[in-house]
């Protein structure tokens, strides 16, 4: 059985106010309830909360997607400053807030198949017989509103099956709205059943229908309008919040539903979606499924992404991120009005970290990078496109101001992805003592970063990069002032390393070559993993003379354990490492280890085979691995591993490729792998250990919903890194490393969809 961790709450974090007495008079009976501590420190506080449901997790989604999905949808949540309240069944009791391990536990649907699908009818069974269980709609709406959680965000409400007026097959979920005092945002109606009867059903339930939208327009699930209008519409989180107090005030039993488009941008497939919804229910019809009861949805849900071949999928994920992320803001608006009211000053929309402890604990992964503020002027849509008419004058337009910074943006992805109640990640960085660098110390702490490996310098002024766009979004110019990174001492992060003793420490190319020096000597002596992020192709090779002063401090030793190069970068690093001054190949190391890969004329048939292989699973996309022979790709990554163990290549739209050493002193599950050109991998079991090479194919990514490229990488880097804090030999399995690589390009596309430098969805 799990068990939920216990967590310190600082002196400021205690109980403030009764909780909910519905709540108190259910734990007084004994029912079996667990209500997580920050849930439960929320509902005192009147601080946000949004509920979320399970079934996704234990029936709605293939694992891993489905975890993933659960992840990013509390991540959706908190970016906004409220606390996401997932609820489950695990052992006959009701979880209000899970922990990670038991998200974990509910979603790995292989290792305990039988967690059951929870409606109102099968609560008390379910409990009784000890069952683990995700909840559905109606449940999740029950056991929210025994909470006293006033939103509950959702992909799509159950409602009247088609053929409902004969075979009277109508969910349950639109029963318990009258019931629940609790908004339910979702992407509508479940497109599989009969939208028009399900909205005339809740009229006759006497249940406000309401359009989160720019028009009246009833959401499908899969695409934005379904052809039948709302008799309401709201368009902000204030609007919504006050209808649900409205009702509060006026001690109306019933819920509200809210419509939340899906994105905009998978309203064309969605109409390729339907298409397959349409047929799934036909087949229904022909095979009898219709007639099953509960099992119904999960099968057309799941014959849907059969027939578009994991299109539908995507879709999903889309919508039930952006409900979650709707939810939560009018959760935080909600709050707002109740302390508005009882005269409180609100702070809901800052994510507070209300585990932090007075005193940091020792990070497990050390960050040692640059902290930037990043200012981006983009020009109105004016001259005709005809940018000369602006010079040697201003223009209108628009000016934003984000964090940025190489070393920071790194160490936001990881802090997000590990945790936002976590002290795990530290960022070691100078800021100048100007008004940037208290920008930059206030803002991280408001997302609940560490800032104590912050190095303030008296003189130096903070790092600021000011980039110029023409209303296309194409650059003009600008200026970055990045030098105080270097004004960083080697004693400062030395010293931080040492008070820490992390597990992992990440650096990039932005530091002096000093520092590299001293980072890679001490954690060689220290025995710490290091991971070094090039960051541009001129900055990349400030690494090798730290290589070159650990190859002759410490013979036959890896200088470096990880290293994310993109190709160019890569390329850079193989061509100066040949060169003067380092010459890092003459080294008896390089010389030693290349030969005991034992590469022969075997391996060079199947990196042939490989090259010609398709670089995505996208049958549309023609290209080929071709770079990986013609480019010498394979060859320089194979060539730079004497001097990084694992290699992290990032190959933009191409993928990622993996190219690592494991020595055989460290058995690891590679040993009884081979080559496997179908699942794009090759294996060679050399004299003194195994070298492995393998492809990942980029996650699609429609171009119409890429906001900003800026920071995809990094964010991959963050999760990277977070998974080695997790699972520090996530590497040596090939799973584990499956699965590694897809979080991180999951966390990547996540940051392309945005205009920050990391996404805010990612904090968990």
């Amino acid at each position: 059985m799990l068990r939920a961790t216990t967590r310190n709450l600082s002196t400021s974090a205690r109980v403030s106010k009764a909780l909910p007495s519905s709540l108190v008079l259910a734990r007084e009976s004994g029912a079996p309830i667990d209500v997580h501590p920050e849930v439960e420190q929320a509902l005192a506080e009147n601080r946000p909360l949004v509920a979320l449901e399970t079934t996704i997790v234990t029936h709605g989604m293939p694992y891993p997607v489905n975890l993933e999905t659960a992840r990013s949808v509390e991540r959706n949540v908190r970016s906004v400053g409220a606390i996401p309240a997932t609820i489950g069944v695990i052992g006959g009791r009701v979880k209000i807030g899970l922990e990670p391990a038991q998200l974990e536990y509910l979603a790995d649907v292989h290792t305990n198949p039988g967690s059951v699908k929870l409606s109102r009818r099968d609560i008390a069974a379910a409990i009784s017989l000890k069952k683990d269980g995700g909840t559905t709609c109606s449940a999740t709406l029950i056991f929210a509103a025994l909470a006293g959680i006033k939103v509950f965000a959702t992909g799509g409400l159950g409602g009247v099956h088609r053929g409902g007026q004969d075979s009277m097959d109508i969910s349950a979920d639109l029963q318990e709205l009258t019931r629940c005092s609790v908004g339910l945002v979702s992407a509508g109606v479940k497109s599989i059943l009969d939208i028009g009867r399900t909205l005339e059903y809740l009229e006759t339930l006497g249940v406000p229908v309401l359009t989160y939208g720019e028009t009246q327009d009833f959401p499908a699930f899969y695409t934005p309008r379904s052809g039948f209008k709302s008799p309401w519409r709201v368009n902000d989180p204030a609007t919504a919040a006050n209808v649900l107090l409205t009702q509060e005030r006026l001690g109306m039993a019933n819920g509200a539903l809210f419509g939340v488009p899906i994105p905009e941008s998978y309203a064309v497939v969605g109409e390729e979606l339907q298409k397959a919804v349409e047929q799934a229910i036909r087949e229904s019809h022909e095979n009898g499924m219709n007639k099953r009861g509960k099992e119904v949805t999960p099968w057309l849900l799941d014959r849907v992404r059969e027939l578009t071949e994991g299109k539908s999928l995507a879709s999903n994920v889309a919508l039930i991120e952006n409900t979650a992320l709707k939810g939560a803001q009018i959760a935080v608006a909600y709050a707002d009005l109740v302390k508005q009211e009882s005269g409180h000053v609100t702070i809901a929309n800052v994510p507070v970290n209300i585990h932090r402890e007075e005193t940091p604990v020792p990070a497990k992964l050390v960050v040692v990078g640059s902290a930037a503020v990043d200012v981006i002027s983009q020009a109105n849509a004016t001259f005709n496109g005809d940018t000369s008419r602006g010079v040697h004058s201003t223009s209108p337009g628009s000016v934003t101001v984000h964090l940025g910074g190489v070393g920071r943006n790194v160490a936001e992805a990881a802090h997000r992805t590990l945790g936002t109640s976590m002290s795990t990640t530290l960022l070691v960085s100078s800021i100048g003592d100007d008004s940037f660098g208290r920008l930059l110390h206030e803002e991280m702490g408001r997302i609940g970063m560490r800032t104590d490996g912050l190095v303030t310098s008296p003189t130096a002024r903070s790092a600021v990069c000011n980039m110029v766009l023409d209303s296309t979004g194409n650059l003009i110019g600008g200026v970055a002032d990045m030098d105080i990174i270097r004004s960083l001492e080697p004693e400062n992060v030395t010293s931080q390393i040492a008070q820490n003793n992390p597990t992992l420490v990440s650096m990039d190319a932005n530091l002096s070559p000093e520092v590299l020096k001293a980072l890679v000597q001490h954690c060689s002596v220290a025995n710490i993993r290091t991971f070094f992020e090039p960051t541009s192709v001129i900055k990349s090779i400030s690494i090798l003379p730290a290589i070159a002063a650990a190859l002759q401090s410490t013979p036959g030793r890896t200088p470096i354990t990880f290293a994310s190069p993109n190709l160019l970068e890569l390329a850079e690093l193989y061509r100066s490492s040949r060169m003067d001054p380092w010459e890092l190949t003459g080294y008896d190391h390089w010389w030693k280890t290349v030969d005991d890969f034992s590469i022969g004329t075997d391996f060079r048939l199947s990196l042939e085979q490989l090259a010609r292989r398709s670089a995505s699973d996208d049958e549309s996309d023609k290209r080929k691995l071709s770079f990986l022979v013609e480019q010498g790709t394979a060859q320089m990554a194979i060539n730079l591993l004497p001097f990084f163990e694992h290699l992290v290549v990032k190959c933009g739209d191409l993928g990622v490729l993996i190219a690592m050493r494991i020595p055989r002193d460290r058995p690891t599950a590679w040993i009884g792998e081979r080559k496997d050109v179908g699942r794009r991998q090759l294996v060679v079991h050399g004299k003194t250990g195994t070298l492995v090479l393998k492809h990942y194919p980029a996650h699609v990514v429609h171009p119409e919903s890429i906001v900003s490229v800026t920071g995809a990488g990094d964010t991959l880097v963050g999760s990277v890194l977070a998974t080695l804090v997790e699972k520090p030999l996530a590497f040596d399995d090939p799973v584990l490393l499956d699965k590694a690589v897809y979080l991180a390009q999951t966390a990547a596309t996540q940051t392309l969809r945005c205009s920050f430098a990391v996404s805010p969805s990612l904090s968990t």
